[in-house]
């Protein structure tokens, strides 16, 4: 499964971090990110302590419970609000509200107020965090063109991702040196307000989106997040690895902190430094993963990843040693860095998106709970059974399940390969390069092959027009008015005229020979193409100019053009 390390390798993933930066809008996105998981890290660490504190381990995974069952259920009803209008506005209002809520929690800790108000405070911030994700994810395809930028953006993703896995406990570790937990939690509540301002202003072509019902359901909406899950097998194994890997991220939210006091004798600033090392190894990792860009194995780095959350964990049950447990989790933030790369882009990739917020919350809905439940297991294991007991068993999960589905995630893997070469077929059509991945993504899914012998018709001039058609193989005669006044080859595509001005085929098109044939459905065409302003344009210039320069009875026979200088089509 290992990947060459090549010179062309090396470029394309320096490629993927210089496209990001490049792009304003990705750029403001990705930093938006970065403050707010890096206010996510820093304030889960201080609540760890404030619980701890508290109630001791089963209070830490009590309160790891509370924040995560309340956002499991919210979290399916708000995302369908991610799928109406602009994206970026939901960051915008879910990182002003984390950081009210954090910067509370700050005055409630300096004041000596109850825990509980911080309980309370941090499942607030928990339940507007889980639509953050979600509408980041949906958001970043339309800010891409093709798959291989979409997973350059989510290799930046992930590395901004590892980085505030290390910066955000790291900060803490520091803080809580020479302050408090209320000096975390008021650095957090900044981090989140920075969030908010870096997205106020994106420019981007966003999606059409139908218009907002004046009475909405939420909860029908939210099904249909569901159905796109249950309906596909593949999103229901992603997601699936995704709650077991999350069940152990909740544990260990739990076991740094038993683990770092009770097992290594570390104190408190040792559960800052166990989570740090997670967040090296996620750095490190995300490096490794920008030579993933383009390698089409995807699936089997997700299973990786997944393998790698759990198996550390078990070593350090068996060798509770701290340079130890620092070194191998460090692997585990290799693993994190693995399957934000592998995973985020898989499910962009599946999901249609008009639904795609909606799948993603689907899956903070089930990374919540099972975070919930990953923390309280990890708590009881803990104190039934010893630190030890809990680190083999919860270490063990991932593993199990990622060598269990290795060959689906593979089979995958050969699927989305299939999906970009349609892709790939479309955007060298000119009015269809400006589109964004997701909109080339739903046509390259609606094409049907057809297969037309040599000699045979594929449609006649006058006839009315249902089909636009994208050449595999062969070659095709374009005749007018008995005249044949074009041919085309791979790569070109005809038909456009009659559905874009909803008129009759305006020429005949004769295989020259025995012809593959992508069709795509005017509906879909149609909707895709004037759906986004820069095709629309494309499509209008690209059809006015064919009609003025090949109108009937136009006698001259016209030499075959390159695709760039829109060949004559009916």
């Amino acid at each position: 499964m290992g990947a060459k390390v090549t010179p062309n390798r090396l470029g394309m993933a320096a490629a993927a971090f210089t496209s990001n930066a490049r792009n304003p809008d990705l750029r403001r996105a990705q930093l938006s990110f970065l403050g707010a998981w890096t206010a996510e890290w820093a304030f889960t660490v201080a609540l760890g302590i404030v619980a701890y504190r508290h109630g001791g381990a089963v209070a830490v995974g009590l309160v790891g419970l509370l924040r995560m069952v309340p956002a499991a259920i919210v979290a399916p009803l708000l995302s369908p609000l991610a799928d109406r209008g602009r994206r970026e506005r939901v960051l915008v209002v879910v990182s002003v509200i984390r950081g009210v809520a954090t910067g509370g929690a700050a005055v409630v800790a300096a004041l000596g107020g109850s825990p509980l108000v911080i309980y309370a405070l941090a499942v607030l911030s928990t339940i507007v965090a889980t639509l953050y994700r979600p509408a980041h994810s949906a958001l970043l395809p339309s800010l891409c063109h093709t798959g291989h930028e979409l997973a350059s953006a989510n290799v930046v993703r992930g590395m901004l991702d590892s980085a505030a896995t290390l910066t955000g406990p790291l900060l803490a570790a520091v803080l809580l040196r020479f302050s408090g937990v209320d000096v975390v939690f008021a650095v957090a509540a900044g981090a989140s307000f920075v969030a908010a301002a870096l997205v106020l202003r994106l420019d981007y072509e966003a999606p059409p989106r139908p218009p907002a019902a004046t009475r909405p359901n939420l909860v029908r909406e939210g099904v249909e997040g569901l159905r796109a899950v249950r309906q596909s097998r593949d999103l229901t194994l992603i997601l699936g690895l995704a709650a077991a890997q999350s069940f152990t991220r909740g544990a260990l939210t739990v076991l740094s902190v038993v683990v770092a006091i009770e097992l290594l004798g570390t104190g408190e600033p040792g559960v800052g430094a166990l989570m740090t090392s997670v967040g090296v190894g996620a750095v490190l990792g995300s490096l490794a993963a920008s030579l993933l860009v383009g390698t089409g194995r995807l699936g089997g780095w997700f299973a990786l990843g997944v393998a790698l959350w759990g198996a550390p964990l078990a070593v350090v049950g068996v060798v509770p040693l701290e340079s130890v447990a620092l070194v191998l989790l460090a692997f585990v933030g290799v693993g994190n860095a693995l399957i934000d790369v592998a995973g985020f882009t898989l499910i962009g990739r599946l999901a249609p998106d008009e639904v795609l917020a909606r799948v993603f919350g689907v899956l903070e809905s089930i990374v919540a709970v099972s975070m919930g439940l990953g923390a309280l297991a990890a708590s009881l294991l803990g104190e039934g059974f010893g630190v030890r007991t809990a680190l083999l068993t919860i270490g063990s999960l991932c593993p199990l399940l990622a060598a269990l589905s290795w060959r689906r995630l593979r089979l995958l893997d050969r699927s989305v390969g299939d999906l970009d070469s349609d892709v790939q077929r479309l955007q060298n059509v000119p009015m269809l390069r400006t589109l964004p991945l997701p909109a080339v993504e739903q046509l390259a899914r609606g094409l049907e092959p057809v297969t037309t012998t040599s000699g045979g018709v594929v449609f006649r001039q006058g006839d009315v027009g249902d089909r636009y058609f994208l050449i595999a193989s062969g070659e095709v005669d374009v005749v007018g008015d008995g005249q044949v006044v074009a041919t085309l080859g791979p790569g070109e595509g005809f038909g456009e005229i009659a559905l874009l001005r909803s008129t009759r085929r305006t020429a005949t098109v004769v295989a020259r020979s025995e012809v593959g044939l992508l069709a795509l459905s005017s509906e879909r065409f149609i909707a895709v193409v004037l759906g986004y302003a820069p095709s629309a344009q494309e499509a209008t210039v690209a059809v006015d100019g064919l009609l003025e320069r090949y109108t009937p009875g136009d006698s001259d026979v016209v030499p075959r053009t390159q695709p760039t200088e829109d060949p004559p089509k009916p």
